[in-house]
């Protein structure tokens, strides 16, 4: 479990969390809201482990004010446990249906255990990841909590869509929205954490688009690495294939069907390499860069308007499957613009 000093980016989120702990204005109810895997547990973790931190008011002490110095002391009894996750004040909850958390899981983990009091910390702390996937009777037996909290009560609800809850729910917690993060920090941290080239960094930090745990995800993926080969094999040839390969290729991309977003995107970032190529001859800027024979070979064959073309006719082909058109009928269309343009 990482501390506030261990978290790449989030730096405004960590100095107000920080902030409401050394001046003692810590609300009983949080939202951490963000995309998946953008960090809302890692904050969550460092924000509850902080706060049980045996010694936290010699943190605060130390801060002299300031919030930027409170951080966890990774050695108490209370941070240790943090860390293997079994501190008894720190309460995960957990639900058995994948995709909803009911009334039943509100009741029986939070609402009937918030009345005892904290076992060996000043806080006991609720952090329910997924919380979107509250339902209304759900969300109604929380609100009651909320309402009328212990003191020492403090509830983090970590959401991909705030929007899902109650407006009641909503107007009694601090909202915290998460924040991308600067693409040369991601860059920094893949190259230097996970020996990764800074060929294939450019291409992890351009797909996560901010998000860091997206960024490690791709960094360590191979499947990631063999969707990308599958696409950069096919941008490199698709110009060339006659009409009756089109099936070949179709069916080529039907294998990725499931990560087919994740197929566009790079085809989008191929097309944009192309599109800075073609404008600028500047290699640098590019994305694929290991790839910049072809990018300039495609770049010298195609117009401005041809490459804008084919960008718009792949925002429509996502567009369409999100809508359930026939998934051989879109992807032929999509390739069939390609190669026209």
């Amino acid at each position: 479990m990482p501390g506030f000093k261990d978290i790449l980016g989030h730096e405004q989120m960590i100095e107000h969390l920080r902030n409401a702990i050394t001046m003692d204005k810590v609300s009983h109810a949080y939202i951490i809201n963000g995309p998946d895997k953008s960090g809302k547990m890692m904050l969550a973790e460092a924000f509850a482990q902080t706060l049980q931190c045996e010694r936290l008011h010699e943190a605060i002490a130390a801060a002299d004010g300031e919030g930027g110095a409170v951080e966890a002391c990774m050695e108490c009894r209370s941070c240790k446990q943090a860390i293997g996750r079994n501190q008894p004040d720190i309460i995960y909850v957990k639900h058995e249906k994948p995709n909803t958390i009911s009334v039943d899981d509100i009741r029986t983990q939070v609402n009937n255990d918030i009345v005892i009091k904290p076992y060996s910390s000043k806080h006991k702390i609720y952090i329910i990841d997924e919380a979107e996937k509250m339902n209304v009777q759900a969300q109604n037996a929380l609100l009651k909590t909320i309402e009328e909290p212990p003191a020492y009560a403090i509830i983090i609800l970590l959401t991909t869509n705030a929007d899902a809850f109650l407006q009641t729910i909503l107007s009694r917690c601090v909202t915290l929205n998460v924040k991308v993060v600067a693409d040369e920090k991601i860059k920094k941290f893949l190259m230097s954490k996970y020996q990764v080239p800074d060929y294939q960094a450019d291409i992890c930090v351009a797909f996560a688009q901010g998000n860091v745990g997206k960024a490690i995800q791709l960094a360590s993926s191979e499947d990631f690495n063999e969707l990308k080969a599958a696409v950069l094999q096919l941008m490199k040839r698709l110009k060339d294939i006659d009409i009756y390969e089109m099936g070949e290729a179709i069916k080529q991309i039907s294998e990725y069907k499931l990560a087919i977003n994740d197929y566009f995107d790079l085809m989008m970032i191929w097309y944009r390499d192309v599109l800075l190529f073609k404008a600028t001859g500047d290699v640098n800027g590019l994305i694929f860069k290991d790839e910049v024979y072809d990018i300039k070979r495609q770049a010298e064959k195609s117009s401005y308007n041809g490459i804008e073309e084919i960008l718009k006719a792949l925002r429509k082909a996502q567009v369409r499957l999100n809508a359930n058109v026939n998934f051989d009928l879109v992807i032929e269309l999509l390739l069939l613009t390609i190669k026209e343009n």
